[in-house]
Order: C-alpha cells, then sequence, then structure tokens
C-alpha cells in the first residue's frame, strides 16, 4: 500500500488531517464522522510518506480497548511498528525500565485496588466507613489526584464535594493522608502515582527526559476532551519543547468532568498555539438524518459544540428516525422495549445490532427480567468477560495449535474445523442455558473469522485474538446490549432504545449545578449519536415503586416539536 493509496476514500477534511503531518494539530471531531480512520490513516501516512519513523510515534487514547483498536487499525495500514497505548500503560512501562536506574532495586508493586489499604487507613484515624464508603472515598484520592490537588488543598475543595455520609472534609482528608503514610512505608504504588512519579522523573533526571523525547517525537492523542490536568502534565513533560502533536476530540462528548477530565485543554489548544492547524470534521457518517438534527438542537449553542452533517441517508419508505414515548410505570416501559425487540428481531434485526441504553446500573433489572420473559437473549455490558470464558480459551489453545500445522486451507475452513470439534454448528442448538451460551461464543469466533481481511493467515488471527485478549477488545455476540450510556461511548448500534429520561434519571438527581446539569446533557448527546438509523427515547411517570410519580426530562422539549408531540400523544 503506497502512501497515495492511504489518502483514497477520505474526504476532504479526512484528508487534509491526514496530510498535515507537522506541527501542532487540532482535530475536532463530532460524532460519527470517522476521526478513527483520520488519524489512524494519518499516522500511517507519516509512516509511508517517510516522515514518521515508526518506532518515534506514540498514539495515545484511555482505555485498553481503544488502544488494541487503534493497533489492529494500524498494523493493517502498515503501520505495525507504531505504539498505541493509554497514558497508564505508557507510564508503566517507562517507569518499569527507569526505577532500577535512577531509584534502584525494583519497581514498587502497583495496588491492584485501593479499597484494603483503604480500610486500614480508616481504621487507622479511628472512622468507620462501609465497603460502599471506601469506593467513593477511592474515588476521592483518585480525582484530588489527577487533578494535582495537595491534601491541603484538597481539604479546603472538599466543602463543595459530595462525600459520602458521615465524612467531613476533616476525616476523609486524614484517611487519605493515613493511606499515602501506609502506602509509602509498604513500597506500593496506586495508579495515580505512576503517572506523577514519570512525571517526576522526567522533570528532575535531564538523562531520563532526553532518553524519552529521543524515542518518541510525534504525539497523537484520541479523546482529546477526556484528559485530566495530570495527563495534560505527563504529555508536556514527554513533549519537552517539541510542538509535533495532534489532539482530537470533541467537547461536546465530555463526560467525565466527575473524574477529573477537563474540555478546556481541547478548546484552548489554539490559544496555547496560535499558529496550530485547526480541522473539523463534521460530516456524520453514522447516523440517519432525523437522529443528526435531534443531536445538534440538544447542542445548539453550547461551548465548542460541532455542527453535524449527517452524509447518512435512510431507506425509502423507512419508519422515522426518532421517536419518544411515555409510559405508566418503568416495567411497562422495559416490557414495550422488549416487545418491539422481538418484532425486530422476527423481521430480520440482528440483536448483536440494538442496544438499550440508560443512566445508572440498577436500571438495567427491569430489562433483564422484560427480555428474559420473551426469551431474547440480551448482555450486560461489563459483565463476564469473553475471552475469560472457558470455551473461549479452549478454542484459543487449538487454534494456536493448529496454527503451528502451516495448514494451507483458507481461514475460514480452519476456523470452522477447529470450533466443529468443540461443538460448533451452523445452526444454534434448540435449547436455552450453558449449551446455547457455549455455542454463541464459538459463533463470536466464527464470525470474527469472517470479518477479517481477505488473505489474513490463521497465524495472523490468532495472533490478533491474543491482542484482543490482551487489550480486553471484545467482540458483539448475537444479543441485545444492555449498557450505561457512559459505558457506550465509543460504540454504535443501528436502533437505539433510550431509556428512563425522566428528572432524576437524566439529568440525574444529584446534578445541581448549572455545570452538573451541562454534563448531564452531553451524557444524552452520546446516547442519541450511538444510534445509526433508529432512535427511541422514553420515559416513566412512575419509578420503581408505584407510589413515586416522575416528570419527562427537561432536555426532551428541546429536542424538537415532533418529538414532544409524539410522547404527548403516546401518554395519553
Amino acid at each position: 500500500m503506497t502512501a497515495e493509496d492511504l489518502l483514497d476514500g477520505l474526504d476532504p477534511e479526512q484528508r487534509v488531517a491526514a496530510e498535515t503531518l507537522l506541527g501542532p494539530v487540532c482535530l475536532l471531531a463530532g460524532a460519527g464522522t470517522g476521526k478513527t480512520r483520520a488519524i489512524t490513516h494519518r499516522i500511517a501516512y507519516g509512516v509511508a510518506s517517510g516522515v514518521y519513523p515508526p518506532s518515534r510515534v506514540m498514539a495515545l487514547t484511555f482505555t485498553s480497548r481503544a488502544a488494541g483498536e487503534l493497533r489492529s487499525r494500524l498494523r493493517v495500514l502498515g503501520a505495525a511498528g507504531v505504539q498505541a497505548r493509554t497514558f497508564h500503560a505508557a507510564a508503566l512501562s517507562q517507569l518499569s525500565y527507569f526505577w532500577p536506574q535512577v531509584v534502584g532495586g525494583t519497581l514498587p508493586r502497583v495496588l491492584d485496588s485501593k479499597a484494603r489499604l483503604l480500610a486500614q487507613a480508616a481504621e487507622g484515624v479511628g472512622v468507620a466507613v462501609d465497603t460502599a464508603a471506601l469506593r467513593d472515598i477511592a474515588a476521592e484520592i483518585e480525582w484530588r489526584k489527577v487533578s494535582g490537588l495537595s491534601l491541603e488543598q484538597y481539604e479546603q475543595r472538599a466543602v463543595d464535594r459530595a462525600l459520602p455520609n458521615g465524612l467531613d472534609p476533616r476525616r476523609a482528608t486524614a484517611i487519605q493522608r493515613q493511606y499515602e503514610e501506609l502506602k509509602d512505608a509498604r513500597r506500593q504504588l496506586d495508579f495515580e502515582d505512576v503517572l506523577l512519579a514519570t512525571i517526576g522523573m522526567i522533570e528532575e533526571e535531564p538523562r531520563v527526559a532526553q532518553h524519552v523525547r529521543e524515542q518518541y517525537r510525534f504525539f497523537v492523542v484520541d479523546e482529546y476532551q477526556d484528559v485530566s490536568p495530570l495527563q495534560q502534565q505527563l504529555l508536556a513533560a514527554w513533549m519537552g519543547d517539541r510542538r509535533d502533536v495532534c489532539v482530537v476530540g470533541d467537547a461536546s462528548q465530555t463526560i467525565y468532568s466527575f473524574a477529573g477530565a477537563r474540555a478546556d485543554y481541547l478548546l484552548d489548544f489554539g490559544s496555547r498555539y496560535p499558529d496550530a492547524s485547526v480541522i473539523r470534521l463534521e460530516r456524520n457518517y453514522r447516523s440517519v438524518p432525523g437522529v443528526v438534527a435531534a443531536a445538534n438542537r440538544l447542542m445548539r449553542d453550547r461551548p465548542g459544540a460541532l455542527s453535524l452533517v449527517a452524509a447518512a441517508h435512510p431507506a425509502d419508505g423507512a419508519e422515522p428516525a426518532v421517536a419518544a414515548l411515555s409510559y405508566p410505570t418503568e416495567q411497562a416501559e422495559a416490557r414495550s422495549i422488549a416487545d418491539d425487540v422481538a418484532v425486530r428481531a422476527a423481521a430480520g434485526e440482528r440483536l448483536r445490532d440494538i442496544a438499550v441504553l440508560y443512566r445508572i446500573n440498577s436500571q438495567s433489572a427491569a430489562f433483564e427480567a422484560a427480555f428474559a420473559e420473551r426469551g431474547i437473549a440480551c448482555a450486560v455490558r461489563g459483565s463476564e468477560r469473553f475471552f475469560e470464558k472457558r470455551e473461549v480459551k479452549e478454542a484459543m489453545m487449538m487454534l494456536r495449535a493448529a496454527a503451528l500445522t502451516m495448514s494451507s486451507d483458507p481461514l475460514f475452513k480452519t476456523v470452522s474445523d477447529v470450533l466443529r470439534s468443540l461443538g460448533w454448528s451452523q445452526q444454534p442448538p434448540e435449547t436455552r442455558g450453558a449449551v446455547r451460551d457455549r455455542w454463541e461464543s464459538l459463533d463470536t469466533l466464527m464470525g470474527l473469522a469472517e470479518e477479517a481481511p481477505a488473505g489474513t493467515t490463521l497465524a495472523q488471527f490468532v495472533e490478533d485474538l491474543a491482542e484482543r485478549q490482551a487489550a480486553q477488545h471484545e467482540p458483539t455476540v448475537d444479543a441485545v446490549t444492555l449498557a450505561t450510556v457512559h459505558s457506550a461511548k465509543g460504540l454504535e448500534w443501528e436502533r437505539v432504545y433510550l431509556a428512563g429520561l425522566s428528572e432524576g434519571y437524566l439529568p440525574i438527581s444529584y446534578a445541581k449545578t448549572p455545570g452538573a446539569i451541562e454534563e448531564e446533557r452531553r451524557l444524552l448527546y452520546v446516547g442519541i449519536t450511538r444510534a445509526r438509523s433508529a432512535l427511541r427515547l422514553s420515559w416513566a411517570s412512575a419509578g420503581p415503586h408505584r407510589a413515586s410519580t416522575r416528570e419527562p426530562s427537561r432536555f426532551l422539549e428541546e429536542l424538537g416539536t415532533s418529538i414532544r408531540e409524539t410522547a404527548a400523544t403516546a401518554a395519553r
């Protein structure tokens, strides 16, 4: 694949992004505008044209799944030598390398969880807390550190924060101070310390700074609207006085402010680099015009909001892209959605192309029950990981062994033969339970083989599976996805049901300030833009208990008169 081949198929704005290889670049990329395509082709074009030595490029993102996706795409595009990592993975690799040289000895153990040490810290200062409170204190520690606050500064700021029951700023700070003392005494680090220690080594040790800055010259930062002050400080330490950085993001998708993310770094990029190339991707290839119009209405006149233009078009005679419905109870809402899914599935729609999204985890219970009543497969996002399943591990082991035989058979046939030996067949078993679950897992592996690029060898396929496993990049099984809107970020489906759109859920009841309400607005925007061809909005006038009454979300009215009228009609 030549450098020019890599530019074929890009739209004009994506092509400009791919060809702008040097200097500060800000890529403002709206939902569904092909940002991952743009940045991977940009990196691959830089490598193919000789501007980027692949070993000197660092692509940064925020999840292992996203990093795995970048690596997979870059490999296909001929840029396999480029590093694509999360901030934490990159920092931990560097810290493990430099610690013996700078400090001496082995790197302290990195805590898997703060819970046990926090429990000991709370006991040490005489504060009684339960498990839920410990999780909240752990989140406070993470917020304090990524925000760059000392314990003293945190205690002052904590006056305005929602602390766990029974804790005031003084006690919350005392627990954190004891936690830090215990951790240091036991030579342990938490995940935030990894970033802090890496920054410290680069800033305090000239030879470390020289080594790191010689190793990595060109940076790409995906989802830049989610960067925290600590991550921004680490990026600055890595770059030094270099200016070859491309940041990619969408201020309208900033939904992690509670965890320290700041869209200011994206919005102010042009001020920090007055000569920066600013490129806007606003052609939405994911969603039909009705969905795009709803998203634009919700974010109209918001700071940094992009105006999306739909490039996808509905089929002739297609149903309305967006509808809104009201229900008397949450159970009625869940059952109606399950009934509608059953109709869609009977008409040939794949379950894997359908998602039900909601604001909080507990909302899933009604949908799980409704789908179970109808015998419809559903998967709660965040449950057992695909590659941890026994049958998947067994299949991967056998595929790995088969790859050693150097068979010349096509990938499809070889994988099919291996999976058949484990009980897979083209037709699913006429039963529910463990047998069906096992078949679904094996069938998913078969689907991955079918979707592999032409010419992929079995060895390459096995390598790709291993990378997915390492990155926890799970394929989609044939089931309806149930997920919170937060966990749905970065994903998409043909049909999306956004449920529970009432006051108290979205916006959530504890969103009291204007800033918190705007974060809820952006969360709804993320939910809306997950839908390709159909979006159904709904709310229930009664909560889990019939005595509790709810009002429709304030955002529904902003989404347009026709949608509001549909909701009002359905409510009668």
